[in-house]
């Protein structure tokens, strides 16, 4: 098992993390739950599409806590492209929400992991693993 495998099985590791480019992150895992935020720029918009591409159940409520609540009870792996359109304060939720989940799902020794493609390291994350 490669470093980066290693790191996304570790659930004491879980978090919200950038990436400069996508490609390492489906080599390790082709399976990851994608998830393109191009064209969303409202709160609407970018629920809809969380909700759309995670598949979530119908009793998804459309709003922050409802997210958190779905997010909390699946561990895994997330990858976020194209969310630069989103509101800064749309973005600075998610990324709490991300957070508060990935912390949730580690103390109960599960991985979660959210990856943000941020190739201009827009984003005050953390990254993934060193860029060569």
């Amino acid at each position: 098992m490669g470093k980066l495998a290693e790191r996304l099985s570790d659930a004491s590791r879980s978090g919200v993390y950038r990436v400069s480019q996508d490609r390492e992150v489906l080599e390790t895992l082709p399976a990851i739950q994608r998830i393109s935020l191009a064209g969303a720029t409202s709160k609407a918009e970018l629920l809809e599409r969380i909700a759309g591409a995670l598949k979530l159940p119908d009793w998804f409520g459309q709003n922050w806590d409802a997210l958190e609540d779905s997010l909390s009870e699946r561990a895994g792996h997330l990858l976020f492209s194209d969310w630069q359109a989103l509101a800064a304060d749309d973005l600075g939720v998610l990324l709490d929400v991300l957070d508060t989940s990935a912390e949730f799902c580690a103390g109960r020794g599960k991985p979660f992991f959210a990856v943000f493609v941020d190739p201009e390291r827009r984003l005050e994350l953390d990254g993934l693993f060193r860029d060569a």
